[in-house]
C-alpha cells in the first residue's frame, strides 16, 4: 500500500478555503470516488470541507472510520492533489492497517443493519424462547479470523479453550462442533484402552434419565451401551437420586445426567454414588454454562463435562461445542477421538511435538511408521473452525453479563408467576444450587380447568414461543423404540412432564416489557378460562 501526502479540496463558489492539516492515507481512487483513511479525527465531511490529509506516521491508535467522497465533490484528482509519495507500507503494517478500517466498517454495518430498529409491540412482535445475542465487537472478531483464513482450528480456538478452562477452573478443554458431537465424544473416549480396566464395553450400563435433550442418551446407544433410565423429580426436573441408587447393578459402569434447563442436579449425593462404585460421571452442561452448585461451577465435579454454544445456548459460536476435564488420559483419549482416532496429538498445522515422529511402533505397523497416521480409536473428524472459535472467544467477555440477566429473567418470571401455583407446578432450583437458568419451565397441574395444548396455542398465537421439555419420555420417540435399554422403575413423572410441561425464555434478548407481557398474556388466559367456568 502506498503512503501520499495528500491534499484533498472542494471548489465552494469558486473559492478555495485553507485546507485543515490532518493524518491518512489514500486507500484507493477511481473513476467515480476517492477513499481516504484519517489517521486522527476528521472535523466534518469531505464533501463540506476542504481537508488536508498529510502522512508521515501511523497513528492507529486515533484511527475513526473512513470517509468516502464522489469525485465530482473534489476539484481534481490528479498530481496535483497526491502531492508527494511517502513510501510503501510493508505487509504487517498494511495488515493491521486494513484489519482496523474493516473492523471500523464492521461496527458501522452493525450499527446500521443488525441492531434492532423497532420498539417491541405486544401481539405483533414476537418473544422468543431463546436466540443470538452479540455486538459489533462479536463480527469484528470473526472478520479477524475470516481475514486469517485459518479455515480449521488455530489461534482463536487456543484462547477460546484457555478462556473456557479459567472460567471453570478446569485443566482441560476440547472444542468441538456442537454440544451433541460433545457428549458423543464424552461417552466414547470412556471406550478408549488407555483406561484399562476401567474402559466402558458393549453391554455395560450407563445411569441416565428419560426425560432429557436425545444426544445426552444416543450415544450410550451408538457406543453398544445400555441406558438404564430412572425418573425425575417435578420442580427440577433433574434425577430423582433414590432411584439412581437402586439402580445400580454390577454392570454399571457410568452416570450422564444433564443439568436440566440450567438446574444442577444434586451433585454432592451422586458424585457420593459414583465414587461409592467406582463409576464415571459425565455433566452434560449445555444448558448450564455457569450454573454454581454449592458455589462451585457445574462442569468441574465429575470426570468429564460437556457445553453447547448453538445460538440458543449461554454464549455463542453459532454450531459449537466443548468437552472438559482435569483428567490428562482422558483428554488424550477425547481429542483423538475427534480428531479421526489418531494417537498424534500435534496441533493442526504442526509435527514432530512428541520429537519422534518417525520413532513410534504401535499395533502391527512397521517401526518407524509416520505417526501422524497411526490411529489408535476408531474415531470422527468432530472438530470446529477458528472462525467458530473467535465468535466464542468474544461471547466470553459476555458470559458473567449473560448469566445475570438470565437469573434476573427468570426470578422476574418467578415473582410474576408465584400467584399461580394453583393452576401451575413452579419450577425449584436445586438445593445449594443458583442456576444460570435456560429456561422458565411450568408443569400444568392436573386439576386446571385447562391443558398444555391448550395455553400453549393460547401463547404461540400471540407471538410468544414455547418449548417441550425436549424429548419428554424418550422411550416413546420412534428413534428410540427398539432399542436396548433397561427401566428398573415407572417413569411416571417423565410421562407427566410429557404431557403437561413447557417452558418459556428467560435469555438475555429478553426485556422486562416482552417478559411482562408474557406474564400478562399467561395470567390473561386464565382469567378467561376460569371466568368462563363460573
Amino acid at each position: 500500500m502506498n503512503i501520499f501526502d495528500v491534499l484533498v479540496y472542494q471548489d465552494t463558489n469558486n473559492k478555495i478555503d485553507r485546507p485543515l492539516e490532518r493524518w491518512g492515507v489514500v486507500l484507493d481512487v477511481n473513476g467515480d470516488s476517492i477513499q481516504i483513511l484519517p489517521l486522527e479525527p476528521v472535523i466534518g465531511d469531505l464533501g463540506q470541507g476542504n481537508i488536508f490529509l498529510h502522512v508521515e506516521k501511523l497513528s492507529l491508535d486515533l484511527l475513526p472510520m473512513p470517509l468516502m467522497a464522489k469525485s465530482s465533490h473534489l476539484r481534481e484528482i490528479n498530481s496535483s492533489t497526491v502531492l508527494i509519495n511517502k513510501g510503501n507500507l510493508g505487509v504487517s503494517k498494511t495488515d493491521e492497517l486494513l484489519r482496523k478500517l474493516m473492523g471500523n466498517l464492521i461496527e458501522r454495518h452493525h450499527q446500521y443493519v443488525h441492531l434492532p430498529k423497532a420498539s417491541f409491540v405486544p401481539t405483533q412482535s414476537s418473544v422468543p424462547c431463546a436466540g443470538r445475542v452479540y455486538d459489533a465487537q462479536d463480527m469484528k472478531s470473526l472478520g479477524e479470523a475470516a481475514l486469517d483464513f485459518w479455515l480449521t482450528g488455530g489461534r482463536f480456538e487456543k484462547m477460546f479453550e484457555k478462556e473456557l478452562n479459567a472460567f471453570l477452573g478446569t485443566r482441560f478443554c476440547a472444542l468441538t462442533n456442537s454440544g451433541s458431537s460433545a457428549n458423543l465424544l464424552a461417552v466414547s473416549s470412556l471406550t478408549s484402552p488407555l483406561l484399562k480396566e476401567r474402559r466402558l464395553k458393549p453391554g455395560d450400563e450407563v445411569l441416565t434419565v428419560a426425560a432429557g435433550f436425545p444426544t445426552t442418551i444416543a450415544p450410550i446407544i451408538q457406543n453398544g451401551m445400555v441406558p438404564v433410565m430412572v425418573d425425575i423429580e417435578l420442580g427440577t426436573y433433574n434425577a430423582n437420586v433414590d432411584q439412581l441408587e437402586q439402580a445400580v447393578s454390577s454392570r454399571t459402569k457410568a452416570i450422564i445426567l444433564a443439568h436440566t434447563l440450567g438446574n444442577p442436579f444434586n451433585l454432592h449425593r451422586i458424585k457420593l454414588l459414583a465414587q461409592k462404585h467406582g463409576l464415571w460421571l459425565i455433566e452434560d452442561c449445555c444448558d448450564a454454562l455457569g450454573s454454581l452448585y454449592q458455589g462451585q461451577c457445574v462442569g468441574t465435579w465429575g470426570d468429564i463435562a460437556t457445553f453447547s454454544f448453538y445460538p440458543a445456548h449461554h454464549i455463542t459460536m453459532g454450531e459449537g461445542g466443548a468437552v472438559v476435564t482435569n483428567n490428562a488420559v482422558l483428554h488424550k483419549s477425547i481429542t483423538s477421538f475427534r480428531d479421526w482416532g489418531r494417537d498424534c496429538y500435534c496441533d493442526t498445522g504442526k509435527d514432530n511435538t512428541c520429537g519422534k515422529r518417525f520413532a513410534w511402533q504401535l499395533g502391527d505397523l512397521p517401526q518407524g511408521y509416520d505417526h501422524k497416521y497411526i490411529y489408535s480409536h476408531l474415531g470422527y473428524n468432530l472438530k470446529l473452525t477458528d472462525m467458530q472459535a473467535s465468535v466464542g472467544l468474544s461471547q466470553m467477555k459476555k458470559l458473567k453479563s449473560f448469566i445475570q440477566a438470565r437469573r434476573n429473567n427468570w426470578q422476574y418470571l418467578w415473582s410474576h408467576l408465584k400467584d399461580l401455583e394453583e393452576y401451575f407446578i413452579l419450577p425449584r432450583p436445586e438445593e445449594f444450587s443458583d442456576p444460570s437458568w435456560f429456561g422458565f419451565i411450568l408443569a400444568v397441574r392436573p386439576q386446571a380447568p385447562f391443558t398444555r395444548p391448550e395455553i400453549v396455542s393460547y401463547l404461540e398465537e400471540r407471538k410468544i414461543a414455547t418449548r417441550m421439555l425436549f424429548a419428554g419420555n424418550i422411550t416413546k420417540q420412534p428413534g428410540f423404540q427398539g432399542s436396548n435399554r433397561r427401566l428398573p422403575f415407572e417413569l411416571n413423572n417423565t410421562d407427566f412432564i410429557m404431557t403437561n410441561v413447557f417452558w418459556v425464555g428467560v435469555y438475555p434478548g429478553l426485556t422486562h416489557e416482552m417478559l411482562g407481557y408474557v406474564v400478562q398474556e399467561i395470567k390473561n388466559f386464565i382469567k378467561q378460562r376460569t371466568c368462563s367456568l363460573s
